[in-house]
Parts: structure tokens; sequence; C-alpha cells
């Protein structure tokens, strides 16, 4: 990988971010959360009642850390299939993803008619995405384009992963916000894989940030085992995009711990000695010592901050799995344009 394990920063004091102690352990439960739904998703996979997992393991302390500086239901967030840990910060619930996984007519995101992490939600200003890598960022843009328009001081965040930043959409949509100033903070998760291929087939530059340069704006890199930073960088993005200065392009390296869906066999294109050299820079123990450091939570706490966590994730599958299946004559619903009469009718 283009990045190396041993460059490594630690942010000790979070409330030179502007980060309080409740605020940490709230980004401390976010993360916790993540990861247990990411476990569950597999087990029910494992079980054959979910039948497409995307995982977030290792990507929480990324997804967390930039999503805790994004405002609730007034910017706009596009996140990626893996962004588990974005939708539950900007308030989508447990039980509103297990629905998602498990298809269920209740699923905010499509009505159990998408593929699960698919993510929308409409009061959240969670944008929909396509299966098609990369084409949230187009989006992304002119979301941004017509909030400036409306002269709303909304911003736009997309997220996506390494192997996006090949494809063109990646290009235009970068030129397109520098050329016009927009306010659109661009993250790339950086696990070093899209899919099966390494960074190092994808791009000629050692860096996803060190593109930034040639679209004139700041591009910045990131580690996303340091959850303080990761915040503290998305909030400065934040702030420059909502005082007219343009787009940022944020790198946060990470891993994912499990392979790239439940259908991917990652043996063929990692070793395990690389994952488990990853692990070592899980970004939830290091989260949890950094509060124990600092005096914010005792094991105790820990403890009962992960029973909590448990319990959330039972009753969210109990409640999806209990919850009424999508029907199949529901599947053209919002597809097509349907006019007044057949709506009544129907």
């Amino acid at each position: 990988m283009a990045y190396s394990t041993d460059q490594v920063t630690r942010h000790k004091d979070p409330s030179s971010a502007g980060l309080s102690g409740l605020d940490v352990k709230e980004m401390y439960g976010r993360m916790l959360l993540a990861r247990a739904i990411s476990e569950r998703m597999w087990l029910l996979n494992r079980m054959g009642k979910a039948h497409l997992i995307v995982t977030c393991e290792g990507h929480e302390g990324a997804q967390v850390g930039s999503a805790y500086a994004i405002r609730r239901g007034h910017d706009f967030v596009l996140p990626y299939y893996r962004d588990i840990g974005v939708v539950l910060t900007v308030g989508m619930t447990a039980k509103e993803v297990m629905l998602g996984v498990l298809n269920r007519a209740e699923d905010p995101s499509s009505g159990g008619r998408q593929m699960p992490c698919h993510w929308s939600h409409p009061d959240l200003r969670i944008i929909s995405q396509s299966s098609v890598v990369a084409t949230q960022l187009s989006h992304a843009v002119g979301i941004a384009h017509a909030s400036r328009i409306k002269n709303e001081d909304a911003a736009a965040v997309v997220y996506f992963g390494d192997g996006a930043t090949s494809k063109g959409e990646f290009h235009e949509s970068l030129n397109w916000a520098a050329i016009y100033d927009l306010p659109v903070v661009f993250i790339c998760e950086n696990n070093g894989y899209a899919i099966s291929v390494p960074t190092s087939k994808q791009m000629p530059v050692a860096q996803v940030a060190d593109r930034a340069q040639a679209y004139g704006i700041p591009g910045l890199t990131v580690d996303g085992a340091d959850v303080v930073a990761v915040y503290e960088a998305t909030q400065a993005a934040l702030q420059r995009a909502r005082q007219g200065q343009g787009p940022t392009l944020i790198e946060i390296i990470t891993y994912r711990y499990k392979p790239h869906t439940n259908n991917d066999d990652d043996s063929s294109y990692r070793s395990q000695e690389e994952v488990d050299e990853w692990r070592q820079r899980d970004p939830i123990p290091i989260l949890r010592d950094l509060l124990m450091e600092l005096g914010e939570i005792s094991v105790e706490e820990d403890e009962e901050i992960r029973r909590c966590v448990r319990a959330e994730v039972d009753e969210a599958q109990r409640y999806a799995e209990e919850a009424p299946v999508a029907m199949p004559e529901d599947a053209l619903l919002h597809v097509y344009g349907e006019s007044p009469e057949s709506v009544s009718e129907g």
C-alpha cells in the first residue's frame, strides 16, 4: 500500500479540536454501534437471512470522525455503500439500518426495493446513490451548485472509496466544484484496494490527496485511526465551504478487515499478515485508550456502553425480522412517473 502503517499521529487533546469529553464519548459509542451492526450483518448472512453484506469494520474512525462535523439535517450527505458509521452519526437508527439489511417494507432507503447499504433518508438529507461507482460525486456537485443558487449555506459532503478516484466522475466533479468554488467536501476512504486492485495499480501518485493540486484546491491526507484528527480536518473543510472558499479533498487512510463483500475472497489478493498488521491500528481501541487516558471513561463505563450497544443491535434485529417484508407488487413504485388517477386507483 502507498501509506505506511508507521505513519501514525495521535491527537491527545480533543479540546484543541473543539471537542468536549462528552463529544468524544458519543463518537466512541457510534463507532461501537457501527462495528456491532457490521458484525451482526455478517452473521445474518451466514444464517441465510441477509444476502448482500458490505461491512465497515476498520472504517469506523474515518466515518464517525468526519460525519460528526456535519450539521444533521442541514448539510447534504452522499455516502457510499460502506458508510454505516456515517449514516448512524448523522441520525439514522440501528433499526433503520437493519430494516434495509433484511429488505423490509419499512426500510427508509428504498422500502426494501434496493440492495442493502444504498442509503437514503430525505429528512436527514442523505441522498440515494447508484450502484455505479463514483456517480454520487457528480450528484454532490449538482446539489452544492443548487444550494449556491438558492443562497443556502448548506454544504454537500460526499464519500467514496479509492477505486472511485479512477473514474471520470471523480475528475469531472473536482474540476466543476473548483471552477465555481462550490461548497463540497470530497472524502475518500482509502483502504488500499478497489475491491482487489491495490492503489499502486490504480494511480501514479503517492496519495489520492495529491490530485487536488491539479484543480487548485486543498488536499490533505489524514490518519483514519485518529478520530479527532479526522473530525478536525472535516470541520475545517466545512468551514471553508460555508465561507464560500470552495471545495476540499480529504483522503482518510483506513483499512477494511473483512472482504469487500460477503461474496469476495480477499485471500486471493492480500495476506493474513497484512490484515493482522492493520488490526493493530484499530480505531476503536485507540479511541477507548484515549478516553481512559483522559479520564473520560472507566473500565466499568466502557463495559456498560458495550452492553447498551449489544442491546440496541439485538432490538434492531428483532424489530426488523418481525417487520413486514417488501411486497413484489410494490417493486416498481416510485420508479416510473404515475398519473394521479393510477395513484388513487392503487
